[in-house]
């Protein structure tokens, strides 16, 4: 991990696919191998793993791993001197202060730039929907939020169908059920059968790529989607009292023409009064930030020593 002194500039990068390996342990240790030239032997580095989930006392609770994570055995196994877990979201949430400006892209019109205003909200929908808080300007407190597990609210009567759709599947109907990368897809089926059709995409980047082509359903499918991520990014920005909103992930780069043609800005925008602030909305141009969150995170909480960063990819 490099570090300039107005952002990151992260090196080294090497992407290991989850679904490929047996353990995080195994990763590390492919990982530190990598470096140090061989394998096998003590070191004395120190790691911060970005990580979906959370920790409940030793273990990692994530339901999208094909292993479960034990922190001290993760560490024994890859011969740590230190190994920290922290929230994925949470870690951008930690890099959010030192993030180049450039790389942010305004998605209300006429909305300023004045430099990171905290506490500022970060989430982004992938394989959930994460969400954070950065509550400083150093980012160093962070704080971190299930939102993506609270219900999923209604705000127009074809919503209304929707959720009532998805409540025959899950008695729970949470945020992410349609608002992530999975969810899109659960999204899509019902509005297709809706529609009198049959889905025909099973993946997320599909629906996008058939919106993109001209196909309706999967446009309605992005507009819906874009519409309902307004209204919950304005939920949060109102319950929390963010100054100001990044949408981060990878399906917020996927649906970037999306999120700019109009839906997410008109809900967003409507749920604050004439005399309210408005709070920004960053779409962040960036394609590490949790790598360069839990670079941050070390250097502020873990060690005084130099070591290395690897970023969970699921």
């Amino acid at each position: 991990m490099g570090w300039t002194r107005d952002g990151q500039a992260v090196r080294d990068v090497v992407v290991y696919r989850c679904r490929d390996h047996v353990s995080l342990a195994h990763i590390l240790n492919k990982y530190f191998s990598r470096i140090a030239g061989e394998p096998g032997g003590e070191t004395d580095w120190d790691a911060v793993v970005a990580i979906a989930g959370y920790l409940h006392g030793d273990r990692l609770v994530n339901a999208n791993l094909p292993w479960e994570v034990s922190v001290v055995a993760t560490a024994d196994a890859a011969r740590l001197a230190s190994l920290v877990l922290i929230n994925d979201f949470g870690a951008v949430a930690h890099a959010l202060p030192g993030i180049q400006r450039h790389t942010l892209v305004p998605l209300l019109p006429g909305q300023r730039d004045d430099g990171l205003r905290t506490p500022a909200l970060v989430l982004g929908p992938g394989t959930g929907l994460g969400a954070a808080m950065c509550l400083d300007r150093r980012g160093t407190e962070v704080l971190l939020t299930e939102s993506g597990h609270a219900a999923l609210a209604a705000n127009s009567p074809l919503e209304l169908e929707i959720v009532r759709s998805l409540a025959v599947r899950w008695p729970h109907v949470d945020t992410e059920r349609v608002l992530s990368g999975t969810g899109m897809k659960n999204l899509y089926e019902v509005l297709a059968r809706m529609r009198g059709g049959s889905p025909a995409h099973q993946h997320s980047e599909q629906i996008v790529g058939a919106a993109l082509a001209g196909d309706g359903v999967a446009r309605e499918t992005l507009d819906v989607f874009c519409a309902w991520l307004g209204s919950f990014v304005a939920d949060l920005v109102l319950t929390l009292g963010a100054r100001e909103v990044y949408l981060a992930g990878g399906v917020t780069t996927h649906i970037a023409s999306f999120l700019h043609a109009g839906p997410f800005q008109q809900r967003y925008s409507t749920r604050f009064t004439a005399d309210r602030l408005l709070p920004p909305v960053w779409r962040i141009d960036h394609g590490q930030l949790g790598l360069a969150g839990a670079a941050m995170y070390w250097r502020a909480h873990a060690s005084s020593r130099y070591g290395h960063s690897i970023e969970e990819h699921a």
